[in-house]
């Protein structure tokens, strides 16, 4: 249940639809259901980010990372022949646990997965956020008569007097 309206939001802006469609999906009634495996969410610097999931009990070959489309997807699960084929010792209690997951995170736009590694029962993913040239902030000079060419930027920097 939402407590809030969005609809003002959705008349002034364009192009924002994910990014409404996104704070409807984390305010739904499934919200906050998922609570298996526990993660962590890292900021390492200005443009640089570290999930840490805790994946005990899984192998590297039992995880599937995936990036579409501004998400990021870790899923993993137990080869189930390798449970089935007798040289698993009988489980008397299991206290760990390994049920298959999968666990989704929307990256913003110009957020890259730059590796991801398994220690000690953790799979840490690092990102970084490169914005391209074309999208950083330019300033545009006016000419008197076309003098100067159309789009042509100049640095941002005042000029010292």
């Amino acid at each position: 249940m939402r407590h809030f309206d969005l609809s003002p939001l959705y008349r002034s802006t364009v192009g924002f639809d994910r990014l409404f469609n996104m704070i409807d999906q984390m305010t739904g009634p499934e919200a906050g259901v998922a609570t298996y495996p526990p993660y962590n969410i890292e900021r390492k610097g200005e443009n640089e980010y570290r999930i840490t999931v805790a994946v005990a009990g899984f192998a590297e070959s039992d995880i599937m990372i995936e990036t579409r489309e501004n998400t990021l997807l870790i899923r993993g699960g137990k080869d189930a022949r390798q449970e089935n084929d007798g040289t698993r010792p009988e489980v008397l209690y299991q206290g760990i646990a390994a049920r298959a997951f999968e666990r989704r995170f929307q990256l913003a736009d110009h957020v890259q997965v730059r590796g991801a590694s398994l220690e000690n029962g953790l799979l840490h993913v690092d990102l970084v956020r490169e914005i391209p040239e074309a999208a950083k902030p330019r300033r545009i000079a006016i000419g008197n008569g076309g003098a100067q060419l159309e789009g042509q930027a100049v640095p941002t920097e005042p000029k010292a007097a």
